[in-house]
């Protein structure tokens, strides 16, 4: 019988999926160490990372959440969550048509369970990739919250750790790559001008939201290349 480890693509896939596991276990940590350093109770991040498993989503609402705001942290929430729609639609096939499969199937659906699943072109390969990604990221969150936890407990401040900028890290350095195109880099520092500018002004996690008014950069019109000839001219 073919196992995993019989081909090189199988090996590949299960180093991959051992990599984002380890890096997994180290945001969760992140997560469940600023939770408790926020002061929620023991068992929010645990519920958060059992029930919700959203990643991002977790980091804002706990922040927003302690912030006294709990109307932006749902609202945040399902903003950043909405690219799970065409995600959804995407690996709908893979998932299966059962309804337990679709159930448990779509709430271990991630960007990175979306990617390493897309990437592949059998369809059967790509089923086994779903639920091998899923499940592995899934246990690892799980493992890095339970951590982050005792951790938060036994430090108290996860800033002492700098477990605070573990994910903002992570976070850029996921989108660095993407900052490449012109028209994604415009809306991203858009954005972020937006977000940082109102900081000060509005209600905690209000900015969050005020920074989706840098997708409105997409319609500026692109800048007009310069000549050659007029570059030429100049440098000589």
């Amino acid at each position: 019988m073919r196992t995993l480890r019989r081909t090189p693509a199988d090996r590949r896939l299960l180093r991959d999926a051992a990599a984002i596991a380890a890096a997994m276990i180290a945001v969760g940590a992140s997560f469940g160490a600023i939770a408790i350093g926020y002061g929620l109770p023991t068992w929010v991040p645990f519920a958060m990372s059992t029930l919700v498993f959203a990643g991002g989503a977790q980091f804002l609402a706990v922040g927003l959440i302690a912030a006294g705001n709990p109307v932006a942290a749902v609202l945040a929430g399902l903003l950043l969550n909405a690219r799970h729609l065409p995600f959804g639609l995407n690996v709908a096939p893979v998932i299966g048509p059962r309804r337990r499969d679709r159930l448990i199937g779509s709430h271990l659906m991630t960007d990175e369970v979306v990617a390493f699943t897309l990437r592949e072109d059998d369809p059967a390969h790509r089923r086994r990739v779903y639920w091998l990604i899923g499940v592995t990221l899934f246990t690892s969150w799980n493992v890095g919250t339970l951590l982050g936890v005792l951790l938060g407990g036994a430090t108290g401040d996860p800033a002492t750790l700098g477990l605070d900028a573990a994910f903002p890290a992570g976070l850029i350095a996921l989108i660095l790559p993407s900052l490449r195109d012109r028209v994604t880099r415009r809306v991203a520092l858009s954005g972020a001008a937006i977000a940082v500018l109102l900081t000060p002004v509005i209600p905690a996690g209000l900015p969050v939201l005020c920074a989706l008014l840098g997708l409105a950069a997409v319609f500026l019109p692109p800048r007009p290349l310069r000549p050659l000839r007029s570059i030429r001219r100049k440098e000589s």
